[in-house]
């Protein structure tokens, strides 16, 4: 008997992802053993769709394990698809949650709650799910399907992605004629067309300065100059934020809201400065620091000019002593 997409178990994957769900991948804990835990649950899941090929993990990080697999296709000399998502989190302020957050509970209303439902467990699961659906009705792809899940996304990749890249495994997939990443699952049967994506810029700007008594009038400090670069990314946030939901386009055609995608975002999302010896826990605050740093999450809408948006950045005044990286 030929399975239909009727015949889909839906429950049977709804207790997948919530198993998923349970395992507590956050960035920068998850090689403590998460990692590792969730790397052994891909692979088991794999194993158990019956017609995957090559799976196994690798890794170029000790403790940040990279998972793969292949469904080979009809004709494996031409050019492959690869799907990727990453299976890390971000970490999580419980005080500030009303489920557990590694919990994965489904409510009545059909919801799934915990970290990683959005970004990006859905989509390690949704991926096999779909493969799973698809074999059951008979389907050979035409090329061989690469699966790919890698580690460290949420804190820039360099361990995950970026091994991968270079991995032996990697190159033995190419050439790729399509490469599909995350996206949001749509809560609708709708599927949601992209032809563009923000790109993101993590900056961290650090500045220097004389030090000196708290008491004292001291120019030039670390401080001042940060808080200035501050206040000039932050006006640069607020004029985009104001463009939100703006009309645009011609007055002879049809006219459009801006959506998300269509501006530029600026957080502030880390500040550190001050003296201590005690790695924090108490501060001498009659002390002036001799350097300060800010850290900025910027997503640059496709619109917006890269040189133009350089051009925005702070240009420290001489002798200043205050960079960006």
């Amino acid at each position: 008997m030929v399975m239909t997409p009727n015949d889909f178990d839906e429950d049977a994957a709804i207790r997948r992802f919530q198993e998923l769900l349970r395992i507590p991948t956050v960035s920068g804990h998850g090689p403590e053993g998460a990692y590792q835990d969730c790397a052994a649950w891909l692979i088991a899941y794999m194993q158990e769709l019956g017609f995957l090929e090559d799976i196994h993990e690798f890794s170029p990080v000790e403790g940040k394990p990279i998972v793969v697999a292949t469904w080979k296709g009809k004709d494996a000399s031409l050019p492959s698809i690869l799907l990727n998502s990453h299976y890390d989190v971000v970490p999580v302020m419980e005080q500030f949650w009303n489920y557990e957050p590694f919990g994965g509970e489904l409510l009545e209303n059909g919801m799934i709650v915990g970290r990683g439902t959005q970004d990006m467990k859905c989509v390690c699961v949704q991926y096999l799910e779909a493969l799973r659906l698809l074999h059951s009705t008979g389907f050979v792809p035409a090329r061989n399907i690469h699966l790919s899940y890698v580690p460290d996304e949420e804190i820039g990749g360099s361990d995950g992605m970026g091994k991968f890249l270079k991995s032996n495994q990697y190159q033995a997939m190419l050439p790729i004629a399509l490469a599909l990443d995350e996206g949001l699952a749509n809560p609708t049967n709708k599927f949601t067309v992209f032809y563009g994506e923000r790109t993101p810029w993590w900056l961290y700007v650090k500045a220097e300065g004389p030090t000196g008594h708290g008491s004292r009038f001291i120019k030039d400090t670390a401080t001042i100059k940060l808080i200035d670069i501050c206040n000039k990314a932050l006006k640069f946030r607020d004029d985009q934020e104001n463009l939100l939901g703006a009309s645009c386009g011609c007055k002879h055609g049809e006219m459009k809201k801006n959506k998300l995608g269509d501006v530029t975002t600026v957080n502030l999302t880390v500040l550190r400065s001050g003296v201590t010896t005690d790695g924090g826990r108490t501060f001498a605050l009659n002390v002036i620091p001799t350097d300060a740093m800010a850290g900025f999450d910027i997503r640059i809408s496709p619109s917006q000019d890269l040189d133009a948006f350089k051009a925005l950045q702070y240009t420290p005044p001489p002798n200043s002593r205050s960079n960006s990286q």
